[in-house]
């Protein structure tokens, strides 16, 4: 009996004593985990960074979770070396991003520096920041860079509106023994991988700085006042959704965003950085938040120049043929409700003719009396006007029998708006229109235009672009 009491006190003690135990255990783990957090906060994104980036992710099985792009639209927090220039001090129009590695081969990153700037009026200086990111580890490199940038663009660093940035190589993730997709070889995966890193920290950077960014490769010559081009078109889609609008065909050259959109695009290159090179992510990105075609503008505003590539001193000859030097006629195309009663072939709908995107609009076999309008959002005074019809490849789809008219005092609600009188300016001809000195022909301010066909055809019509130039801007 006394042994028995002897035990049942053991048994009690060791209750006890593991009860004890699992408590003190209990709060360690909870001492440790608040040391580990506070850790990763004191580290800041820099472990996050790794951490996504590392975690290789299938595109399939996330694009559900990425659609709901709340949790990317924070910035990284990254600790950035400023090499030249300062914070802006005020939100610009425009930021264009460029990051430059250094080139077994030829240097162009002045060049392109010079041309953006050469290439802008005094006005348009006013509305731009240049962002430039040196992304080689080569500490020698940079530091020359920066003395030949700080030399050559004084004034630009000294008027706020270049900078010169640099993030440590240890804000990056693992670079050496990645995935080899598309049986591409080690170091071209490396050398793409870490485009796609330095990219992500350049959008990360800018996200702040203006209303839009443009990024641009370290080898681009630009064409003559590319900003007043630029803001033209955006002027143009207002009303109609984007994320990304296209000023060259070529790579990541001329693709231009909402700064909002660059936190998110900036975590979704981190995320996918050794899948595949930058612009085919770019296509995945455009796709996920619902821009479904291609937007592209031509001429294209921006041209490739570089002989020699960054990636293993590669020649690289590739020409965007669409791109034009010289100031062109960009037209303004204000903001307009655009409808048709034409019957319209699939999804070749009404609003692709009205812009200088490569689309356009295309109806089955028009007949006499069916017309494309266009009512313009505010009365507005038009200098030119160009319409031209058919494609190359289908040269007998366009306007047979047609005039182009323009009108005044609009009646109706909102979405059935029309004018109730027309003064026709002209005729077609061999399938296109073109007249300027329209505001001295037309004495009212003009609420709508309509292509007006007026005699039936066999051949479908294909409207490839619609192009007006106002007098006065909408605003005035």
């Amino acid at each position: 009996r006394h042994n028995l009491k002897y035990f049942d006190k053991m048994r009690c003690l060791r209750k006890r004593s593991a009860v004890s135990f699992l408590g003190i255990l209990v709060v360690c783990l909870l001492f440790m985990n608040l040391y580990i957090e506070d850790g990763y906060v004191l580290e800041g994104d820099k472990q996050l960074i790794r951490e996504t980036a590392t975690h290789q992710l299938n595109p399939e099985r996330y694009v559900h979770s990425f659609k709901d792009l709340s949790n990317f639209s924070g910035s990284i927090n990254i600790s950035y070396r400023y090499l030249a220039g300062t914070p802006l001090p005020r939100k610009r129009y425009l930021t264009i991003g460029l990051s430059s590695v250094k080139r077994k081969k030829g240097n162009y990153l002045l060049e392109t520096i010079k041309s953006i700037f050469e290439q802008s009026s005094y006005e348009e200086l006013k509305e731009i920041a240049v962002v430039v990111q040196l992304a080689d580890f080569d500490s020698a490199w940079c530091e020359g860079m920066v003395q030949d940038i700080s030399q050559k663009f004084a004034h630009h660093i000294i008027a706020g509106r270049l900078i010169v940035i640099h993030v440590p190589e240890d804000y990056y993730p693992v670079l050496d023994g990645l995935k080899r997709n598309y049986n591409d070889p080690e170091d071209r995966v490396k050398f793409r991988s870490k485009q796609n890193v330095d990219y992500a920290f350049l959008l990360n950077f800018c996200a702040n700085l203006s209303d839009y960014y443009v990024m641009l490769e370290d080898d681009v010559r630009c064409s003559k006042n590319f900003l007043t081009a630029v803001k033209k078109v955006v002027t143009s889609r207002e009303g109609s959704y984007w994320v990304t609008l296209e000023f060259s065909k070529l790579g990541y050259i001329g693709k231009l965003y909402h700064s909002h959109d660059l936190p998110r695009l900036a975590h979704f290159l981190l995320m996918f950085y050794q899948e595949m090179p930058c612009d085919w992510l770019l296509i995945h990105f455009r796709g996920l938040l619902a821009q479904k075609d291609v937007i592209r503008f031509k001429p294209s505003l921006f041209q490739h120049m570089g002989y020699y590539s960054s990636y293993k001193g590669a020649e690289n000859k590739l020409k965007d043929d669409d791109f034009e030097e010289e100031s062109f006629d960009i037209p303004d195309n204000p903001p307009a409700n655009l409808h048709t009663n034409m019957n319209v072939f699939e999804n070749y709908e009404a609003s692709k003719a009205y812009s200088s995107i490569d689309e356009y609009f295309w109806g089955k076999a028009p007949s006499t009396g069916d017309f494309y309008g266009i009512v313009f959002e505010k009365p507005i005074k038009i200098s030119k006007i160009k319409v031209v019809t058919g494609t190359e490849d289908r040269q007998n789809d366009i306007l047979h029998h047609g005039a182009l008219e323009v009108g005044e005092k609009i009646v109706g609600s909102k979405k059935g708006r029309q004018c109730t009188t027309y003064l026709r300016l002209g005729e077609f001809k061999n399938g296109n229109f073109e007249i300027t000195d329209v505001e001295h022909k037309v004495l009212f301010d003009i609420n709508c235009m309509r292509i007006l066909v007026t005699k039936s055809q066999k051949e479908w019509l294909i409207i490839r672009s619609i192009s007006v130039w106002t007098s006065q801007t909408p605003n005035q």
